[in-house]
């Protein structure tokens, strides 16, 4: 069936009585969902001026922009209206160490019932893991924001970023020899961030290395 186009204005969202609606935020990439906080029409009006978060508290009765006080701000990648207009996706890159006050990545950590929610482990993690990441370093492709060492490994000589993977493996191989598991998780890490800059740099994408890692299933 043919969606019709509706290209709705802020000021004609579903707002409840107070002025409000609803807003779920998720990470660009990946899907998982952060946070839900409410907005009214002049946090939207930020949010897409600003292209960071701004949410109506109703406790302290005043805007406010998530990240303003820990640095974990949320850049907007795209912002979606549900079918009655009165509820936002918002879908995000979260930086920082996460969305929740708490510390934790996502407000979402606990089960109903009791006890901490199981995190997502095994293929289903390092895939979440991989393509949040990614989805970060091609913001960084598009935008070349200044100070970020990722615009420097992006833009600069290639040569550098080269370098820096050659310096990278030979850290795992010595952290490998050392048998310290932490230090070679450590290093592996670095390496592979690197080997995603270079995937980003020269245009692969994580569906290309699926693609040649399957054909090695032998």
């Amino acid at each position: 069936m043919d969606r019709e186009r509706d290209d709705l204005a802020i000021e004609d969202l579903a707002y409840d009585d107070d002025g409000l609606v609803p807003a779920v935020v998720q990470q660009d990439g990946t899907g998982e969902v952060l946070m839900v906080a409410y907005m009214n029409a002049e946090s939207v009006a930020r949010t897409m001026e600003t292209g960071l978060t701004w949410f109506w508290s109703r406790s302290r009765g005043r805007l406010w922009q998530k990240g303003e006080s820990s640095g974990n701000v949320q850049r907007v990648r795209s912002i979606r209206y549900d079918c009655d207009a009165d509820c936002l996706l918002v879908v995000v890159d979260q930086e920082g160490s996460g969305a929740c006050h708490t510390g934790e990545r996502t407000c979402f950590y606990r089960e109903l019932g009791g006890g901490v929610a199981t995190p997502v482990t095994g293929a289903s993690a390092i895939g979440a893991s991989l393509d949040g990441l990614f989805a970060v370093l091609e913001q960084r492709k598009r935008d070349l924001p200044e100070d970020s060492y990722t615009t420097r490994l992006l833009s600069g000589p290639q040569d550098s970023l080269l370098k820096k993977i050659a310096e990278e493996a030979g850290e795992v191989i010595m952290a490998a020899k050392d048998a310290d598991p932490e230090h070679l998780r450590y290093e592996i890490g670095d390496l592979v961030y690197h080997l995603l800059v270079v995937m980003t740099r020269e245009g692969l994408t994580l569906d290309d290395l699926a693609a040649e890692l399957d054909g090695r299933k032998k």
